[in-house]
């Protein structure tokens, strides 16, 4: 884990907005500052979009962090091009590909505002997404950590696809999205848009940033924040979430992928932080849906690890014991389906 730096009052803002007056430690208080964090690798496509979303906040005091993760496409280069009439943005080049988690606690090293925002390359801040998230941060009471919203998806072209949430006429989400101790719904579904997440800094470093031994960051750290914070939802899409082919959330469907592996060890932190019989109950039934993502991506042992963290929770049901012993002979389920097919004429 990088050393965090403390915080710079002399931040010069991205929107257009110098702090260096002498009343800036009284501004940041309440107008604090916050920490955009991009992490690029191969986003030629759109980087500059969303370089330029952080930039047409409507928001004063934004610092912006950018971090190319050894890209071998132009986006460094477009990215440089942006520092020649945006010199306030600090720019991180990898000379090697760290990794995502690595490359965000690259930008937290650097970060020095209150709040944080992990943006993707290909991913669009709305104008007043800033603005608004911070209001309601701060009009929170109690152990509040993060604060989240609603988001559209667009495809490559940046075309509407839908929304995280299902909105009705007046854009409010026609489902009751948990706010508050949301562990156990952390346990249950993947309910937050990620992007549309801001996150309290200090939290961020109490927690020692991203777990870099994981392939990915979500999951792990709404399981690590949410046991001890509260989360927030701000009922407006405030993100454009781009849907891209090959995304890493695609690929946890693909053969031998690395993600699940992933997803094990945060089942086990998620084992080790359960309090009450209903957490437990929830967690299982995750574990149940990885034991069959496991088997149908052909990664046969770690089903059964899934299968043997079950076991401290419950005794697997008849479906769930029926796929462990299929992972236990290694049988594929295509392989399976073509036999079936190949006897089902005789």
């Amino acid at each position: 884990m990088h050393t965090a730096q403390p915080i710079r009052f002399c931040m010069i803002s991205v929107t257009g907005q110098s702090n260096l007056l002498p009343m800036s430690p009284f501004l940041n208080r309440i107008m604090p500052w916050v920490s955009v964090i991009c992490t690029a690798y191969n986003h030629q496509d759109f980087i500059e979009e969303a370089i330029q979303s952080v930039i047409n906040q409507n928001y004063p005091n934004v610092e912006l962090i950018v971090i190319d993760n050894a890209s071998t496409d132009d986006t460094a280069k477009r990215i440089s091009t942006f520092l020649d009439s945006h010199p306030a943005i600090q720019f991180i080049q990898n000379l090697q590909n760290l990794g995502l988690n690595p490359a965000f606690n690259q930008g937290l090293a650097r970060a020095g505002g209150r709040y944080v925002i992990d943006l993707s390359a290909d991913d669009v801040l709305l104008p007043n997404r800033i603005r608004k998230q911070v209001a309601l941060f701060e009009e929170l009471s109690g152990p509040y950590a993060v604060v989240f919203s609603n988001a559209a998806y667009i495809d490559v072209r940046g075309s509407h696809l839908r929304t995280h949430y299902a909105v009705d006429d007046q854009g409010r989400a026609q489902i009751n999205v948990p706010s508050g101790n949301v562990f156990r719904n952390v346990l249950e579904s993947y309910f937050i848009c990620t992007p549309t997440m801001m996150m309290r800094r200090d939290v961020l470093l109490e927690l020692g940033g991203y777990d870099e031994t994981l392939a990915y960051e979500d999951f792990d750290f709404w399981v690590r924040s949410s046991r001890k914070y509260h989360y927030g939802y701000l009922d407006e899409v405030l993100t454009l979430k781009r849907s891209v082919p090959g995304s890493l959330s695609a690929r946890v469907v693909l053969p031998h992928n690395i993600l699940l592996q992933s997803s094990l060890a945060v089942c086990q932190k998620a084992y080790d932080s359960c309090l009450t019989n209903d957490e437990y109950q929830t967690l299982a039934g995750r574990i149940r849906r990885f034991i069959r993502k496991s088997y149908y991506t052909k990664q046969y042992g770690l089903a059964r690890q899934f299968g043997q963290l079950l076991t401290h929770i419950e005794q697997p049901g008849t479906l769930t014991t029926f796929v462990l012993l299929l992972s236990r002979f290694r049988l594929p389920v295509n392989g399976l389906y073509r036999r079936y097919r190949s006897t089902a004429g005789s």
